[in-house]
């Protein structure tokens, strides 16, 4: 007959991807490998326990109606497990599993033949000697789009979240990185994603978790020496929602970990979102490997929101709470709180509560009290515009000529100040620096940064410069 098992595996093949969504087809039988064909029985490779399971929780039927085709009606399926070699230096380990042959079974119905038992999945989230397997999601479900209310600072994050919940894994936005400064909302998306998949796919295992808390996992798995556990667990998610991922900058051990769950998550249709205070082009100290996996997808920047978007923001706020406030009231506490929202809703809770507590109408005079002392104890963080207006009159120029196109030495040295100044004193994007000092692009920031850096260690009236304006933008 001279069949072999590849030639028999793509017949088959051939078949199931007629018959199966094309998305399906290379998620879960592209990665399969064919590797010994016994009389009937087709011997099939699989990159985990877990995608065994799923083969033959989804699939049984139309493997088995394949098989028959070409094998006859004693066709037999055997799966070969094959972990790779990928956590610390212990063999790569395989384990024959036959398959069910009789429709959908789950896997622990099947007995497995095998010296080297892989041990029950550990779920970092449960104490210990407590039998639970369900996994909780960690999500907050006052962070909605519901109350996430969009504006043009945030519009691209918010609906590509959106498309991602309505479509976990299926879009070309896997991983989202949305990115931005403190308090603009990161959290509140990364959960309000997490919230509505769970709504519309309650099957689906979600789970939201710091980059922190997932060190700090990883650490506790190294030193009880269950990293594969720890491994497995992250593996079975079916959308992995990590918040604040520079903090992985430097962990080596974290990162190699999270490297290899992500490209098995990716690998399998799932879904990964990830937030960070900075784009992945200004990450210091993250693997060059993991970094071009998080610039994949899409990386979507959370920016402050503008004046009409602060006062919408407040408006919500108060009819949340059932409160009403006069709109010079909101209209002041908008114009005067800007970098954040967290800020924000902050002042105006606290005018809410002195009011209620101190029996004290809302006035302008109470509203300005407030702001000031919020203002006060927020460290100031300069606008890049205030940044680019100091160094204009530093030098003695417009602003108009600052951002201008001319390379005239003394202009060129301005800009390149304000772009350095504009990376040191505040959050900003490379990108989004580059956009608002003259519509340049990251890479001529980045450059302008490197240079103010170079003169500033071999020309001493450079030097000056830079430490006045640094007194000027700190004070």
């Amino acid at each position: 007959m001279g069949e072999t098992a590849q030639s028999v595996w793509n017949n088959c093949l051939k078949f199931i991807k007629d018959n199966i969504q094309p998305q399906a087809y290379k998620t879960w039988f592209e990665p399969i490998a064919a590797v010994k064909l016994q009389e009937n029985a087709l011997s099939i490779q699989v990159p985990s326990k877990f995608f065994y399971e799923w083969l033959e929780e989804h699939y049984v039927k139309i493997l088995k109606v394949a098989l028959t085709k070409e094998l006859g009606e004693d066709a037999k399926l055997v799966y070969v497990i094959k972990m790779e070699n990928t956590y610390g230096n212990k063999q790569p380990f395989t384990e024959q599993i036959p398959s069910s042959n009789r429709g959908a079974v789950k896997a622990q119905d099947v007995d497995i033949p095998l010296e080297n038992k892989s041990p029950e999945l550990k779920n970092p989230f449960i104490i210990p000697g407590i039998r639970n397997v369900k996994i909780e999601s960690q999500l907050n479900p006052n962070y909605n789009f519901e109350n996430f209310l969009e504006g043009d600072s945030n519009r691209l994050a918010r609906n590509a979240g959106i498309a991602v919940a309505n479509k976990p894994g299926g879009t070309s936005f896997n991983p989202l990185l949305v990115f931005g400064g403190v308090g603009l909302g990161k959290t509140h998306l990364a959960h309000a994603i997490g919230v509505d998949i769970k709504d519309k796919y309650p099957e689906k295992t979600v789970l939201y978790i710091s980059a922190e808390k997932f060190t700090q996992q990883y650490i506790d798995a190294v030193k009880k020496n269950n990293r594969n556990d720890f491994i497995h667990f992250y593996q079975i998610i079916d959308v992995l929602i990590i918040d604040d991922v520079q903090f992985l900058s430097g962990k080596s051990g974290t990162q190699d970990v999270f490297f290899h769950i992500f490209n098995h998550l990716h690998q399998n249709g799932k879904q990964v979102v990830l937030t960070s205070d900075k784009a992945p082009v200004d990450m210091q100290d993250i693997e060059q490997r993991l970094l071009s996996r998080f610039k994949w997808g899409l990386s979507a920047e959370l920016q402050s929101p503008d004046f009409e978007t602060r006062v919408s923001i407040l408006k919500n706020k108060l009819y949340r709470d059932g409160v009403e406030m006069p709109d010079e009231i909101i209209d002041y506490v908008a114009k005067h709180i800007k970098t954040n929202v967290r800020e924000l809703e902050g002042a105006i809770i606290s005018l809410i509560a002195q009011s209620s507590f101190n029996k004290k109408e809302i006035t302008l005079g109470l509203a300005k009290d407030i702001v000031e002392k919020f203002v006060k104890n927020t460290k100031r963080e300069v606008s890049i515009d205030y940044i680019q207006k100091v160094v204009s009159d530093y030098f003695q120029m417009d602003v108009e000529t600052l951002q201008s196109k001319t390379r005239k030495r003394h202009i060129v040295q301005a800009r390149q100040l304000a772009m350095f100044f504009a990376k040191k004193f505040t959050k900003a994007s490379l990108a989004s620096i580059g956009s608002q000092i003259g519509k340049r692009d990251h890479a001529t920031v980045l450059h302008a940064c490197k240079t103010v850096d170079n003169l500033s260690s071999t020309d001493k009236q450079f030097r000056k410069y830079v430490e006045d304006l640094s007194k000027k933008l700190s004070l």
